[in-house]
């Protein structure tokens, strides 16, 4: 010891002394290679079916499994998870023509509000009896009713869940909500419906756009026009859930504790895009569709990275046992509201 040539204190600081920036651009940086690999994945038969946003999860869950929370990045990471989940959010407001609704979808708007109260009563009835975890049962309960991961990631904030909760509630509703849309394309041959009807019973009862869209497709483009209508209707149905959930936080955190609520600000960003989607751009501004069509991938590249960083929080020796009754749970719900759908056809 007495022999090691000491390092002068400039050297030291040089070091130790790492850019304020960096964690925050480097675990930004993370979740967009993650995301990255994620959509490459994506691309391989048999994954194409989960969608991207599963398959970015599930390279992140295993990462955390693997090599542990990169704690030098965090700041980042969480930068990710937090701030750009609601970004996406805002973004995802364009994907919502309220006009079409209004003038279209009324009666649909109706049969939506039952989809959506039947999925999460049900849910946590099935999850109280089973004993299950509560928050990542509603959590499942508001994913299978309204519009899958945008519903669970608009909501997680407001109901406080926990990041990991957030991204298994993401994961679980892909796999099933894909599992599902494949089941309908399989019965849709012997099925006495009408393409309308087909398409109806697809919008009404399956969990993402994206599994309506491919349930929905094969029976032709009316079928996939009434399909994406009725989903529409449920997506616009998130904003006054999501100040009913604020309300009920409220309520029953005053009445426990004196926790604070934040207001979901985000939402407002999310109604006003979709007053721009809906009476600005097409009549005020003209973009053309393959424009449209990269806003939309970016909404969903950036929801992917903010998925990467709720994935990365995620311990599967912590949740193993925690994840098979509400999955349990949001399957039974799933399949009886397929079946109460299509009887109500």
């Amino acid at each position: 010891m007495a022999n090691m040539i000491p390092i002068p204190q400039h050297e030291k600081e040089c070091v130790n002394k790492t850019p304020a920036w960096w964690p925050m651009l480097a675990g930004i940086g993370f979740t967009f290679m993650i995301a990255v690999l994620g959509y490459g994945l994506f691309k391989v038969p048999g994954f194409d079916h989960i969608g991207q946003l599963a398959c970015a999860i599930l390279i992140a869950v295993v990462y955390r499994q693997i090599w542990g929370y990169p704690e030098q990045i965090r700041v980042g990471i969480q930068f990710s998870a937090k701030r750009l989940l609601r970004l996406a959010i805002i973004l995802y407001g364009l994907k919502l023509n309220i006009d079409v609704i209004f003038h279209q979808g009324l009666m649909l708007l109706v049969r939506d509000i039952g989809t959506i109260l039947f999925s999460i009563i049900l849910t946590l009835l099935i999850a109280r009896i089973l004993k299950a975890d509560l928050s990542l049962s509603l959590l499942l309960g508001i994913g299978t009713g309204v519009c899958g991961a945008a519903a669970i990631a608009a909501v997680s904030p407001i109901i406080k869940a926990k990041d990991e909760d957030t991204a298994m509630g993401v994961g679980i509703i892909a796999l099933v909500g894909t599992i599902f849309a494949i089941g309908y394309t399989i019965l849709r041959p012997d099925l006495y419906l009408t393409d309308i009807q087909y398409g109806i019973w697809s919008g009404i009862s399956l969990h993402e756009i994206a599994h309506v869209a491919l349930a929905a497709t094969p029976a032709g483009r009316d079928a996939l026009a009434i399909a994406l209508l009725a989903k529409l209707g449920r997506v616009f149905l998130l904003v006054p859930l999501c100040f009913l959930l604020m309300y009920w936080m409220k309520r029953s955190g005053s009445a426990q504790t004196d926790a604070k609520i934040d207001f979901p600000w985000f939402l407002i960003g999310f109604i006003i895009m979709s007053f721009v989607g809906s009476y600005v751009i097409g009549k005020y501004i003209v973009l053309s569709q393959n424009i449209m069509d990269e806003i939309a991938n970016v909404t969903t590249f950036v929801l992917t990275m903010a998925m990467v960083g709720l994935g990365l929080n995620v311990s599967l020796h912590d949740l193993r046992t925690k994840t098979f009754k509400p999955l349990l749970a949001m399957t039974v719900t799933s399949i009886l509201l397929a079946i109460v759908t299509f009887v109500s056809i």
